[in-house]
């Protein structure tokens, strides 16, 4: 038997259970530390009353024989795609409802639609870089180029016409930097990726935080995208759905390959290799696309958004340069005096015991940076705040 050994190129450890670890091991040796975690991205408010209202029914509908669902359709209930159409057709997006697929969430599609590419295209992808994007391409023995991302380009970074590749991921708003591409910048990416007939692997699983209606979240905002990519999306950060779990994928059926439509092969690759979100899960999601449902969320947003800020406003008190923190949940900041990701990972959560994720671990370009999240609650976020600004101020 022979088995994948691209496997073995990958990292041994996922950077967020490397931090766990860390933070364990401190807490075991200081029990009575209190620790805030402005690490990793997982939410923290509940689910908003219009969703739990909408499971509920949903619950009580699967204990009906007259209203019971099995097996449903693998590319998700229409009542949720005709939610998510009407969601588009607000930023004059048309979409038909067979273009969406709905799934358990943006991670798993963001891997999985690598089936439909063979494993002689070459990547590229941004540095610093969410993990994922990088590691299923390792998984699958592709040749992955970088994007150099940096502070001068805002860690925006755009085509060059030397590089050449087929697959492109772009993220945006960006994690881990918390930047936001302009409709121009896209653009630029966008007839890049038609002119070397590449695809645009698009990554908007924040673009419920966009503020400024006249920055895009969609890449189907720019003209000339349905012929050169794919959207993911997920409802994790926009309605809290981390542990609820679903997302949704755009396939355009203009967007095609070697002569192949790519809808019709993830259509083929869903339903053989996909079961569907469940039914109460979806009647959840849909209740996030009304109108009580949307205003609920919004006001979460809201509070996200506020803590954000919080820690945006104490880092320029501090002059520390930093990016994000506006139309993102995160902050991406430079770490003082020259130090080390790592060491100043270290420095918080023995100095101040907080936690937050070393920019390292998103690339080479992330060393020296370090991101903070606003997914906890707004006390929290502002004692830690108050921690931080106590040992940036011991330095």
């Amino acid at each position: 038997m022979n088995i994948n050994h691209n496997f073995q190129n990958v990292a041994d450890s996922y950077l967020f259970s490397t931090i766990a670890k860390k933070v364990a091991e401190y807490q075991q040796e200081n029990p009575k530390a209190d620790i805030i975690r402005l690490g990793i991205g997982d939410v923290t408010m509940p689910l908003v009353p219009a969703v739990i209202e909408a499971l509920h029914g949903a619950v009580d509908e699967m204990g009906k024989k007259e209203t019971f669902h099995g097996y449903g359709p693998e590319q998700g209930y229409g009542f949720l795609k005709e939610a998510l159409k009407g969601y588009y057709a607000q930023r004059g997006i048309e979409l038909d409802g067979d273009e969406i697929f709905v799934s358990d969430g943006a991670k798993s599609d963001v891997g999985n639609i690598l089936n439909l590419f063979s494993q002689d295209n070459t990547v590229l992808v941004p540095d610093p870089v969410y993990p994922v994007y990088v590691d299923t391409n390792i998984m699958d023995g592709r040749k992955i180029l970088y994007m150099n991302a940096n502070a001068d380009n805002g860690f925006l970074p755009l085509p060059d016409p030397a590089v050449k590749a087929d697959l492109i991921y772009l993220c945006s708003p960006n994690n881990p930097t918390g930047a936001v591409y302009s409709h121009a910048q896209l653009k630029q990416w966008v007839d890049y990726a038609n002119e070397n007939h590449a695809v645009i692997l698009f990554d908007a699983a924040y673009e419920a935080f966009v503020g400024d209606k006249s920055l895009p979240r969609s890449i189907f905002e720019i003209d000339g995208a349905r012929t050169c990519a794919i959207e993911f999306c997920s409802l994790s950060k926009t309605a809290g759905f981390t542990g609820t779990r679903c997302g949704y994928t755009v396939v355009p059926f203009d967007l095609e390959s070697d002569g192949v439509k790519l809808n019709k092969m993830w259509l083929r690759r869903q339903t053989t290799k996909f079961n569907g979100v469940p039914y109460i899960v979806q009647k959840g999601a849909a209740a996030v696309f009304s109108d009580e449902g949307q205003k609920q969320i919004h006001q979460v947003i809201g509070y996200y958004k506020q803590n954000a800020k919080v820690i945006a406003d104490a880092l320029k008190e501090l002059g520390v340069w930093f990016t994000g923190g506006e139309h993102s949940p995160y902050i991406w900041l430079q770490c003082p005096n020259g130090m080390a990701s790592w060491d100043f990972f270290d420095l918080l959560l023995k100095e101040g015991n907080v936690v937050g994720t070393p920019g390292a671990g998103f690339g080479k370009n992330g060393e020296g940076f370090f991101r903070l999240t606003a997914f906890n609650d707004l006390e929290n976020t502002r004692k830690a705040v108050e921690r931080i600004k106590k040992v940036l101020s011991s330095l």
